[in-house]
């Protein structure tokens, strides 16, 4: 029997890729996709269809929390512009203005809630440390830490212990989009832009599109996502 597994589902690339891997090593998914106040709102609905695609069985809770209340991010705050940069532009900001303070420690801790209601000993989240965009909640300190709390903070009877699996960490995105490719990833369903357009169009420019599209090119393959001209 499969064991149970959560997955932190946001409808893009690194998070399908992921779901991929969870189900080709056996795990039955349960995916959960936040709203939490996000501008690209279009990932909830991208979130549904990969997930269709990838595990039509598969449980799927979108959780609805505000972290606009918060605002300092580009993400949620209304008065905050997504920044854009030249794609020619190899600089690496340190955090950028579209972190999102704690996100990823919010979303572990409602999976470590679902986990020990299934029960399930594994979740699987798509942070990766090398093509990404300076976000502190996505180093391998970071998750070997939030893995110690977890086995603290679980009323957990079966004796195993949970276990956060973070299998794109040390991966760069040409990597993580080969590994997807291998798996039968259809990525233009997929969603990564932080600023895409009502129709669910890319904007290019963002730091989301600009590692995406970078990643693509270097693999000589073109984005198959639809994006702003």
């Amino acid at each position: 029997m499969a064991k149970n597994a959560i997955v932190l589902l946001s409808g893009g690339l690194d998070s399908t890729t992921t779901l991929a891997i969870a189900k080709e090593q056996g795990y039955k998914p349960h995916c959960i996709t936040f709203d939490y106040g996000q501008k690209h709102v279009a990932e909830l609905k991208a979130a549904q269809e990969v997930k269709q695609l990838i595990d039509k069985e598969a449980e799927h809770k979108i959780i609805k929390i505000d972290l606009k209340i918060f605002g300092k991010s580009a993400l949620t705050a209304d008065n905050i512009e997504v920044p854009k940069r030249d794609l020619k532009d190899k600089t690496q900001k340190s955090v950028p203005i579209t972190y999102v303070p704690a996100r990823n420690t919010i979303f572990l801790s409602y999976a470590l809630a679902y986990a020990e209601v299934l029960p399930a000993n594994d979740i699987f989240i798509g942070a990766n440390v090398i093509d990404y965009s300076g976000y502190p909640d996505c180093r391998p300190a970071y998750i070997e830490a939030y893995n110690i709390m977890a086995n603290l903070a679980l009323n957990n009877t079966s004796g195993e212990k949970i276990k956060i699996h973070a299998p794109l960490l040390q991966l760069n995105k040409s990597q993580i989009i080969e590994e997807g490719l291998r798996l039968g990833v259809d990525y233009s369903m997929t969603i990564s832009c932080y600023d895409p357009s009502q129709d669910r169009f890319s904007c290019g420019r963002c730091d989301a599109c600009y590692l995406r599209l970078n990643a693509f090119k270097k693999l000589g393959k073109k984005d198959p996502i639809k994006y702003q001209k």
